[in-house]
């Protein structure tokens, strides 16, 4: 059998498939992305975006980016996917409309993908399907205001699931994990 040769393009999309995948599958540990900076979270649309998707971003940019995919841009409370190269307080209102899902159709839920630091500031204890015992996860720029909206909104199966992306590296938050600040 003979392995397909991928042209750049598609060698990107699938390293930054597979890194989401392992991200999500192992909440809190971080996994490299084939691209840095802004390009990562247009990777990241690349990737998720396509003509049966919707997405929101306040970022013009990215948004322009992600119109060439053909996906739809919709209003936050309807949008698929929310990118947000930061977290404002501004932000987090319109990131507070992002659809939790039903408890008829859950998978009908926002994923965000927000730029943030990983590797100091904050430390959270995450536990839950995916983690062996627990694992820590040390993330800062993401304000209070975020970590006590997640968790009014988390009520599983309903709720956001999270990529945080810092340069390269992205770590994935399902709504199936739970947080505990470590003081």
């Amino acid at each position: 059998m003979q392995t397909p040769i991928y042209t750049p393009d598609e060698a990107r999309t699938r390293e930054t498939f597979l890194a989401l995948m392992w991200a999500m599958s192992h909440p809190g540990r971080a996994y490299t992305l084939p691209v840095d900076g802004q390009a990562a979270l247009s990777a990241i649309g690349e990737t998720l975006l396509d003509l049966e998707t919707s997405y929101y971003s306040p970022d013009f940019d990215l948004s322009s980016g992600f119109a060439r995919l053909g996906a739809r841009s919709l209003p936050p409370e309807r949008a698929q996917y929310h990118f947000y190269p930061e977290l404002t307080h501004r932000h987090l209102a319109i990131a507070a409309q992002a659809s939790a899902g039903t408890m008829l159709n859950p998978d009908r839920s926002a994923t965000l993908i927000i730029g943030c630091e990983l590797g100091s500031g904050r430390t959270f204890r995450l536990s839950g399907p995916g983690i062996a015992y627990h694992t820590d996860l040390k993330i800062n720029l993401i304000s209070d205001a975020f970590w006590e909206l997640r968790s009014q909104v988390v009520r599983f199966p309903l709720g956001w699931d999270v990529f945080f992306v810092n340069g390269n590296q992205v770590v994935g938050l399902p709504r199936s994990a739970k947080l505990e600040e470590v003081v």
